[in-house]
């Protein structure tokens, strides 16, 4: 029997799949494969952000720095993503219901309610720079613009995007449209970019030290560690933990090497005083700069999507689509007055908070539940009395060190960045409280 299908021309099963929330996910929507999440990642991890966050790098860094910075930060937090999607496809649950074994399922709350106020910053600067580039482009080409229209009419997109769900967007638009415009629009920068520059000077060139090597490499990691709170939400949709982790490491690693690299080279070979002013220096620069944004959407649909299932964690009877509808409109009110000169301290902030969240997690699953989570710890019954559904302190103390050792050694070292102390003296401290705990009660 073939099955019926909705009037666009999309499956009613990648529909249905929208309304799924914090429970485990049917296996009926488990169907994405490492194609799929490769796709998905490297969609994600390309965009006018990414590109202006590279521009961040110099001129504080040299270009061969730069360019390390971006190899390592891209190496220690694409593993880190890898890791946290790998809870979700094991146990088809979403990022925060994975944090409740070792917050216990109040104690997930906390980090639930500062994942949607981090997503609805990040949902607001996606529709605030592509509304900016809209206006750049339409002025270019037009000579009129609007940034009230654009950032109303992007805002409008990207929730009709939300409301689609997971499957529909990997399926419909970035399989079918999205990555191509992301691979079409890369490799005409590069080419562009490199045939422009004078690559002996740029070899030549070195940082003015306005930026440490380890800032530069939290600068970078903190793109892949953005993404931490979320991965699996969408993860959880996957056949198989193998294939999801490959595909979401490898593809994130392509797109975060490609963009932040052009992020340095436009502003080192381009220098007009801007992101988009350099774009719309290359030649057919307004139409890659137009793909963009088409690609843009599909990351503030992220945000929405995953603020949305992060609010359910805490009332789960609430609509998904609801839900979405209503972060839409605040990140879309929020961007008609953001500024995004605060985009620098908003990433560095994002690392010091979801750095040491997730050595927790890793903590607790890799290392002491040796990857296995039981249906009563993820689930714990409401009012049952069991620590479980309420707080465990022991995580909240484990990761408020790590914030603690990530805001010190930004503060007050410097040299060895934030990323990797803040990672290591939350798991340290989680395993070492909690053992010495299971040892007290065993007597």
């Amino acid at each position: 029997m073939v099955a019926e299908a909705q009037p666009l021309g999309i499956p009613r099963g990648d529909l249905a799949a929208a309304t799924v929330g914090i429970e485990p996910v049917p296996d009926r929507f488990r169907v994405l494969g490492f194609l799929d999440y490769f796709v998905l990642w490297a969609d994600l991890g390309v965009g006018l952000l990414v590109l202006l966050a590279g521009t961040a790098l110099v001129p504080g860094l040299g270009l061969w720095e730069a360019f390390a910075a971006i190899l390592g930060g891209t190496f220690i937090g694409n593993v880190m993503l890898g890791l946290a999607g790998v809870v979700g496809s094991d146990n088809a649950v979403p990022s925060m219901v994975s944090l409740r074994p070792s917050f216990g399922r109040r104690g997930s709350y906390l980090p639930s309610l500062i994942n949607v106020v981090q997503l609805v910053g990040w949902g607001a600067f996606e529709i605030f720079i592509m509304a900016k580039a809209t206006v750049g482009l339409t002025h270019s080409l037009w000579g009129f613009s609007s940034y009230g229209l654009s950032a109303v009419v992007w805002g409008i997109v990207v929730i009709l995007f939300a409301l689609g769900g997971p499957l529909v967007i990997v399926r419909q638009w970035l399989e079918k449209a999205g990555i191509w415009i992301v691979l079409v629009t890369g490799a005409w920068m590069v080419v562009y970019v490199a045939t422009h520059a004078d690559l002996a000077a740029l070899a030549s060139r070195h940082g003015d030290g306005s930026l440490t090597f380890a800032q530069g490499i939290d600068l970078v990691v903190a793109m892949p560690i953005s993404w931490l709170p979320i991965v699996a939400d969408f993860n959880r949709f996957a056949r198989s933990s193998r294939s999801s982790f490959w595909g979401t490491v490898s593809g994130f690693a392509v797109a975060n090497v490609l963009f932040y690299s052009l992020g340095v080279l436009l502003i080192l070979v381009l220098p007009t005083g801007g992101l988009i002013e350099s774009i719309m220096t290359i030649a057919f620069g307004a139409a890659g700069l137009a793909l963009l944004l088409g690609d843009e959407t599909d990351n503030a649909f992220a945000d929405i999507y995953s603020g949305a299932i992060s609010i359910k964690n805490i009332l789960p009877a609430l609509s998904t689509r609801i839900l979405v509808t209503g972060l839409g409109c605040v990140c879309l009110a929020i961007a008609l007055a953001v500024d995004l000169n605060s985009y620098q301290g908003f990433l560095y902030l994002v690392g010091s908070l979801f750095t040491p969240l997730f050595g927790v997690l890793f903590a607790d699953y890799y290392l002491l539940k040796r990857r296995r989570y039981e249906s009563d710890a993820l689930y714990p019954a409401t009012g049952s009395g069991r620590a479980l559904s309420g707080v465990n302190p022991v995580a909240l103390v484990a990761w408020g060190c790590g914030i603690a050792a990530y805001l010190t050694e930004t503060t007050y070292v410097g040299w060895l960045g934030g990323t990797l102390p803040s990672l290591a003296v939350s798991l340290v401290v989680y395993v070492a409280a909690s053992v010495t705990l299971e040892r007290v009660r065993a007597r």
